[in-house]
């Protein structure tokens, strides 16, 4: 999606969420058909169009945008004319929500998005030192629900405590809710809650993360891989823990591409000619 284009299609858009560099979706129905709905954009933050003043000064210019009313008419145009005349990137999603329903594209669940994640930036806190699932939910969580998500990593005794003084969202510990539920682990608990279970590249992923959590490589080819790969990247990590953040979400970008967009290429030698 370039700066020079006014529209974005579902499909283009679609293909850029759950990368690094897609663009900040602001959902700007009106106050009533936001409220009213129980569905969501992924990694949307609303935004009420009739107030734009107030919060468009404190947008980051330096950053991409695709906003998104109901069918993509005045209300997402005149936010996207703002943006765009004060010299930010800003891009209408065509169609607006209507157009991303009818393509089949994914929804996140408002009322647990509502509920764990109401505002950026949201807070998060588990078990320091990650290494599979506690690297694979917060790119679940920066990806699909709120890319300005912030973690917190504590020793395991802390965590409960750490949640109740900050309010942070605990996750991957034993007695918080977002965590494993019988032989699944808590990336299938997030993508369960947040109703993202049928996104078919997502639900490929679910397997290898899982089997790779909880020693169970039979359950996906690619889970011994990212076992040995999610090891090795926190030997060498030590206790940078969000150096290892970085590090690890290019290993989730990479397989959640491959997932989506090259799963059935072959690699051979010699080389074939293209």
């Amino acid at each position: 999606m370039s700066a020079a284009s006014f529209f974005v299609s579902p499909h283009d858009l679609w293909r850029r969420i759950g990368t690094a560099e897609a663009p900040l979706l602001i959902d700007v129905r009106r106050r009533e058909i936001y409220e009213s709905s129980d569905i969501v954009l992924p990694a949307s933050v609303w935004r009420d169009p009739l107030d734009a003043e107030s919060w468009m000064a404190g947008l980051d210019r330096s950053l991409t945008y695709a906003i998104a009313c109901k069918a993509g008419h005045e209300l997402s145009q005149m936010t996207a004319a703002r943006l765009r005349q004060q010299g930010v990137s800003a891009s209408v999603l065509e169609g607006g929500h209507a157009g991303w329903a009818e393509a089949g594209l994914p929804l996140v669940s408002k009322a647990a998005r509502d509920r764990l994640a109401p505002q950026p930036p949201s807070l998060w806190v588990t078990r320091r030192r990650p290494k599979i699932d506690r690297v694979a939910c917060p790119w679940l969580i920066r990806r699909f629900i709120d890319p300005q998500a912030r973690i917190l990593f504590v020793d395991p005794s802390e965590v409960a405590a750490v949640a109740r003084e900050t309010g942070a969202v605990p996750f991957d510990i034993d007695g918080a809710e977002l965590s494993h539920e019988g032989e699944r682990c808590s990336f299938d608990t997030m993508l369960r809650l947040f109703g993202l279970e049928g996104e078919p590249a997502l639900a490929r992923l679910a397997p290898i993360v899982r089997g790779a959590d909880t020693a169970r490589p039979d359950l996906a080819p690619e889970a011994a891989g990212l076992l040995a790969i999610s090891l090795g990247l926190s030997a060498l990590a030590g206790d940078d823990d969000h150096g290892l953040l970085c590090r690890g979400f290019v290993v989730y970008d990479a397989l959640y591409a491959w997932l989506r967009f090259a799963a059935a290429e072959r690699h051979n030698w010699p080389a074939r000619a293209a």
